[in-house]
């Protein structure tokens, strides 16, 4: 009597068959993160600085050693010298406006200077007819008449026609007054100048408080200066010397007033080209380029006025919030060196796939044949009348692992139906008894 043998539940389907790779989405992360700049950021994304932050450093110790010198070594003698009320004045009032001076220091170097946000492609040509038809002949000739976008475009500024040129490195028309940082590597709105002492930009949203730095260190510097003065005027007093004596005796005030002198020329030259640029509405680039030589300047609006919109009016919050989330296939933020990254690793991915799916394919295609093999020869034991022996117990369970991995090795190269039928059958053929 011929029977079916009822085979156990068939185990998991092998490791080959398997997903090989499996996508893990990570996190999602942050615009400062991923940013283009050449900027540093500290407290996750809070405060921004430029690449050279050791001048930063070195500017905080130019500063803050000689007003410890000053404290220790001249106003805690001025206290015996003076009125012990007024000398201890004197000490409040020096460490107060160090204080007030490194404030407004990372204040200025802290926070952004006005950078205009990247594009991810770049804009569309106008057709509002803005662009100089000049210079959009030039270009378009220089390019072989490739449709481009021109180089430089007008716009109307209070009457006058400004030029605004094209950043291929932003991927936009930069605004009026807006500059393209080759050492911060960013677009920033009224670009002014980058300073190696603070190691930042200067721009629309930080110009303010750069004045205010630059002048509270020109009164630091008179200040530290006058009062290691009335040191040594003290000390030829009360040892009734002549000045060089004192200088000799107070080498710490000697040297104060050298180093301040100095600083104080610095300083103060800084200050008083500054203030000239505030009451006539420039910046640093523009003077140094002579960009309003001969021509109206459509920014100036009088002397009062000028101050008025540079140190009462609101600064603008910043276009680029650092610290939002962004999708990674976005790419607007990514870097060179990231999206190279990306490229390779999917071009790895994408070969490791094809040779993985190529070494499955030639294993079907193998098994295929040696299960074809084998039926043909049960076939030819029939024609014979010659019956098979007894399978054993391991042979059924291995018929019924290869034929779950042809079922996934089918769903997954779209092998036709007829072939995981077939090794079904035959599966159920080595069954019988």
């Amino acid at each position: 009597m011929v029977g079916r043998y009822k085979a156990p539940r068939p185990r998991r389907v092998t490791g080959s068959n398997q997903r090989i790779i499996e996508t893990v989405s990570p996190p999602p992360k942050r615009v400062y993160q991923v940013w283009k700049g050449s900027n540093i950021f500290c407290l996750r994304g809070r405060l921004i600085f430029g690449p050279d932050w050791s001048s930063l450093l070195i500017t905080v110790v130019l500063i803050v050693v000689p007003v410890i010198l000053f404290a220790v070594f001249v106003s805690l003698r001025l206290v015996n010298d003076l009125h012990h009320q007024f000398g201890n004045l004197v000490l409040a009032v020096a460490v107060v406006f160090a204080t007030y001076v490194i404030v407004l220091l990372f204040l200025t170097a802290g926070r952004d200077p006005g950078i205009v946000p990247r594009n991810s492609h770049p804009p569309e040509p106008d057709d509002d007819g803005g662009i100089s038809p000049c210079l959009s002949t030039e270009w378009t000739g220089s390019q072989n008449g490739a449709s481009s976008l021109p180089p430089t475009k007008d716009v109307l500024v209070n009457g006058v026609v400004v030029k605004v040129k094209y950043c291929n490195t932003c991927m936009l028309y930069r605004p009026p007054r807006c500059s393209h940082c080759s050492i911060c590597n960013n677009c920033v709105e009224r670009f002014d100048h980058h300073c190696p002492w603070v190691g930042q930009c200067i721009g629309k949203r930080n110009y303010r408080y750069f004045f205010m730095f630059v002048s509270s260190t020109t009164l630091l510097c008179l200040y530290v200066f006058t009062f290691c003065w009335v040191h040594l005027k003290k000390t030829m007093d009360a040892y009734k010397c002549q000045l060089w004596t004192a200088i000799i005796g107070s080498p710490i005030s000697s040297f104060l007033i050298l180093y301040t002198f100095i600083a104080a020329w610095f300083v103060g030259g800084l200050t008083v080209f500054h203030l000239y640029l505030i009451c006539s509405n420039q910046t640093t680039y523009e003077n140094f380029r002579n960009r309003y030589d001969g021509k109206r300047n459509p920014y100036n609006h009088g002397c009062a006025s000028n101050i008025i919109e540079m140190f009462f009016s609101r600064i603008p919050k910043s276009r680029n919030n650092f610290r939002a989330k962004v999708k990674e296939e976005s790419g607007v933020f990514f870097s060179p060196h990231s999206l190279e990254n990306a490229i390779s690793s999917d071009i790895t991915k994408i070969s490791f796939d094809l040779e993985v799916g190529g070494k499955r394919e030639i294993l079907a295609s193998e098994e295929f044949d040696d299960i074809q093999c084998q039926i043909e020869n049960l076939s030819g034991l029939e024609r014979c009348g010659t019956r098979p022996q007894r399978p054993s117990w391991s042979s059924i369970t291995d018929s019924w692992e290869i034929t779950h991995d042809f079922e996934a090795l089918s769903a997954d190269f779209g092998t036709e139906p007829g072939f995981t039928e077939r090794v079904r059958n035959h599966g159920s053929y080595q069954s019988f008894l």
